[in-house]
């Protein structure tokens, strides 16, 4: 019976092409919007490469700092005595790293001057993140204790400042200060939040050692623990951390506030959520970014409703022929659902290849700094149940309509 159907489907979408196109073309323009949506977001939030081990660590982004008398607040990055004093003494986690957040700099090479990117890291940096070293080193503890001016850069910026030539042992100045490179690392994208940057240099490489002084200062940091199920006591100890932290100056600020995130919880609390409170606000965005593609898919749904009831009424007196020797309702109904169905497999096909050109001139127009973004399988997953639920919404209605027609009616044409 599958198969007659699988047959019959397919005739039918060939002898109308012109339908047949239009309704390929509504389905893949939709399923490509909504598949490099989805890859965006599957590189954003579940990150392999550098960023592979995200799904055990939590980030410490932003410090809330109170005034006594509440009259007063700050949304700040961490400072690197806070994190020093208060947070590296845990012991629920495996590891931490306290990095900074990329600034721009300067960069004057051969009478030319490129705009880069560059944050400091500690050492714990380089073993929760895990970079593909493409020539020299990493840098280790021991470059940080001494305060070696050292740096790494990544595998463009090499490039762009030293052709094709070796890179490890030369020199570079980033606003002004000497830092000799000994390592270059392959690129990674500005989606990979934590890692992204294209200079890097040890945290003792400050000009001034003020920062090891600030409660409140350019720092964020990364909490790798031991397991997913060690998360839960991590952000629980972090919470009560926060209400222990004094101030240098407890007459300006008296209250500390900050809280352990996942990624989808940082970006979340950063975009859309509070600071001062436990809920991040992933789950209301996870629900915005949910609806925003259903809306998108309804109005090219109501389109093809439009399109396959025009198709399925030049049917009618096929539809009154098969009523009128027994075909049932739901019969009917599932013939001319597995119809649109196979039409919106085809298109799911043929937008999963559309779908890696429009990633690769996403990629081409350099709007996300070295984006590396690929339709992978939890992507195609994704995409395979986006175009089985578009085949079901804009199919069942006009199907279950005419599975209705009186088939006396529908013989006659009288619709």
């Amino acid at each position: 019976m599958f198969k007659n159907y699988l047959l019959t489907a397919y005739k039918v979408l060939m002898r109308r092409k012109l339908f047949t196109f239009i309704n390929l073309l509504c389905i893949v323009l939709t399923l490509v919007v909504l598949m490099v949506v989805t890859a965006l977001l599957e590189t954003s939030f579940f990150p392999d490469g550098a960023e592979a081990k995200s799904s055990r660590f939590l980030q410490v982004v932003v410090l809330r700092s109170e005034s006594p008398k509440g009259n007063a607040v700050r949304h700040t990055p961490l400072g690197f005595k806070l994190i020093d004093k208060y947070l590296r003494p845990m012991q629920s986690i495996e590891s931490l790293s306290a990095f900074t957040t990329t600034n721009g700099v300067s960069v004057y090479q051969d009478g030319r001057v490129s705009e880069l990117r560059m944050r400091r890291t500690d050492a714990q940096y380089w073993k929760i993140l895990e970079f593909t070293v493409l020539e020299g080193r990493l840098p280790t503890l021991e470059d940080e204790q001494l305060g070696r001016n050292v740096a790494v850069i990544n595998k463009t910026t090499a490039r762009k400042l030293f052709g094709a030539g070796p890179a490890v042992g030369r020199t570079i100045s980033p606003g002004g200060q000497a830092l000799q490179v000994i390592g270059v690392v392959d690129d990674v994208d500005e989606l990979h939040a934590n890692a992204f940057s294209e200079i890097w240099a040890p945290v003792t490489t400050f000009p001034s050692t003020d920062y090891r002084r600030q409660m409140a200062g350019d720092f964020q940091v990364i909490l790798l623990a031991r397991s997913k199920a060690d998360l839960r006591q991590v952000r629980e100890e972090v919470k009560m951390i926060a209400a222990s932290v004094e101030f240098d100056d407890p007459k300006a600020w008296s209250r500390a506030v900050f809280w352990a995130d996942g990624k989808l919880d940082a970006f979340a609390r950063q975009t859309i959520g509070d600071a001062h409170t436990e809920d991040s606000g992933a789950t209301l965005l996870m629900t915005i970014i949910v609806v925003m593609m259903l809306l998108f898919m309804l109005l090219p749904a109501l389109n093809l409703v439009n399109l396959n009831t025009g198709r399925i009424l030049e049917r009618a007196s096929e539809i009154g022929v098969r009523k009128a020797f027994g075909a049932t309702s739901s019969q009917l109904v599932a013939q001319l659902v597995i119809e649109n169905v196979l039409l919106c497999l085809a298109g799911g096909v043929v937008g999963l290849l559309c779908t890696n050109v429009a990633l690769m001139w996403l990629e081409s127009l350099e709007l996300i700094p070295y984006l590396n973004v690929s339709v992978n399988y939890a992507v195609m997953a994704w995409g395979l149940l986006i175009t089985l639920v578009f085949g079901l919404l804009s199919g069942v209605l006009p199907a279950w309509k005419m599975s209705r027609l009186d088939p006396v009616h529908a013989l006659k044409g009288a619709i």
